[in-house]
């Protein structure tokens, strides 16, 4: 049995910052991570035959974000412009445009006007429900699921209206050695400090009453703190109780498990293919691609992307949303053959091919993943009231951190993650 002042389960970056603080200010912590590394959706890969660092979880920076840019500031850690030149992949033909939807403007300057918020889907329905909107409808639908991961029918008009009136059109960035050098800098600071980030270690149950919280691991560890602080994706949180990674309260927190319940979580695959070639660059292709950075489609598989404006090798393929949940109980094997077969579709190569020009690959099927279970969150109607209830401790012992709770335009981001932990830290000191 451990004691320390304070717990922390999930060592991804709101609970590696909420550590972070935590040691600077020094007061003694603990984190426990199920996973045999840190990071969570933060995963960078170093080898496994990728020619550089490839990103399989969360890959930029997006816009001038504070938290964020600081702590690398802190970290002496660079980073690097990305350039987002915009392509689609349509009836056959390459077209360079940023116009995802039919009738854009029409849908925003309606979506305006709406005085109470409703789930998305059903605003299509007042208002769009026609066969002239098919086409807008089933774009807004693609768009939802592989930008936000989101599910139209639930999905709040209200949020996703603030989204689109506020979006970023600051510099994208890449970190300059992949977001785990983020990771490895608050960890090692945690470490440095005498503190412990235990890895393969699985909390099951939280007893606890007012300043006293016991945490039991699978393998019957007891960790002992005065507070504790939650730093779970929301996808475990919403998991049910008998399955891997999933935490019992003792007693229940039937409020903040309601709570938990109205907020969204998306579902995402993402895919790594390092070529031997650029073959989207080859003359063969009857556009100048070279300066490409995404590519979106309707194909299975339907957003591409490089590492524009770097000439590399290395494609990302990305399917979000409902489609991806669809798909999570596939192997990385057969993900990976739809991913081949649509990039056979877009540039007229077949997939045996493209298969032997395959240097290396990698599957991040987070939603399959039982310590994520999906992607980030998006919020529904309900979701503004449950966020105040889990932003508030429970009985000044126990706290809730993570991206889901972030209120402002970067939900969904490693700065929505890092803003939490930073507030639940501070919060936790002032006391």
């Amino acid at each position: 049995m451990k004691t320390t002042n304070i717990i922390i389960i999930g060592a991804g970056a709101a609970g590696l910052i909420a550590a972070y603080l935590f040691a600077k200010a020094g007061k003694t912590v603990t984190v426990l991570e199920a996973r045999n590394r840190t990071g969570g959706r933060i995963h960078t890969i170093y080898s496994e035959g990728f020619s550089t660092y490839a990103e399989l979880g969360a890959e930029f920076v997006h816009g001038n974000l504070p938290v964020t840019l600081n702590l690398l500031n802190e970290a002496g850690i660079g980073t690097t412009n990305v350039d987002f030149e915009m392509w689609q992949y349509h009836d056959g033909m390459f077209k360079q445009s940023k116009e995802f939807v039919e009738g854009w403007n029409n849908f925003l300057e309606k979506l305006n006007q709406l005085k109470q918020d409703i789930p998305l889907q059903e605003f299509m329905e007042q208002h769009f429900a026609g066969d002239e909107y098919t086409k807008m409808r089933s774009q807004i639908n693609n768009y939802v699921s592989g930008y936000d991961t989101a599910d139209v029918i639930d999905a709040s008009a209200f949020a996703l209206l603030n989204e689109w009136n506020h979006e970023d059109e600051n510099a994208q960035h890449r970190i300059s050695g992949g977001y785990t050098a983020m990771i490895k800098f608050l960890e090692n600071t945690c470490r440095n400090a005498g503190n412990d980030v235990l890895l393969n270690t699985v909390a099951h149950t939280v007893t606890w009453r007012e300043g006293a919280v016991k945490v039991i691991t699978t393998d019957n560890t007891i960790y002992e703190a005065e507070k504790l602080i939650i730093a779970l994706p929301l996808g475990v949180l919403q998991a049910p109780k008998d399955t891997d990674g999933a935490v019992t309260f003792n007693p229940p927190l039937p409020k903040q498990e309601n709570a938990v319940n109205n907020i969204g979580f998306g579902a995402i695959i993402k895919i790594l293919l390092e070529f031997d070639s650029i073959f989207w660059e080859s003359n063969i292709i009857e556009a100048n691609l070279s300066t490409m950075g995404f590519l979106f489609t309707n194909e299975e598989i339907p957003t591409f992307w490089t590492q524009a404006p770097a000439h590399s090798s290395l494609l990302t393929g990305w399917l979000g949303g409902p489609p991806a949940y669809d798909k999570k109980d596939l192997s990385p094997e057969a993900i990976l053959e739809l991913t081949l077969t649509s990039l056979s579709n877009i540039f007229k190569i077949d997939t045996k091919t493209l298969k032997s020009k395959l240097v290396a690959w990698q599957v991040g099927n987070w939603t399959a993943d039982p310590y994520t279970r999906g992607s980030y969150a998006y919020d529904k109607v309900k979701s503004p009231e449950a966020r105040k209830v889990l932003q508030h401790p429970v009985n000044d012992t126990i706290y809730f951190a993570g991206e889901y709770l972030y209120d402002g335009p970067a939900m969904g981001t490693v700065e929505a993650a890092l803003t939490s932990g930073k507030s639940v830290a501070e919060m936790v000191l002032k006391e």
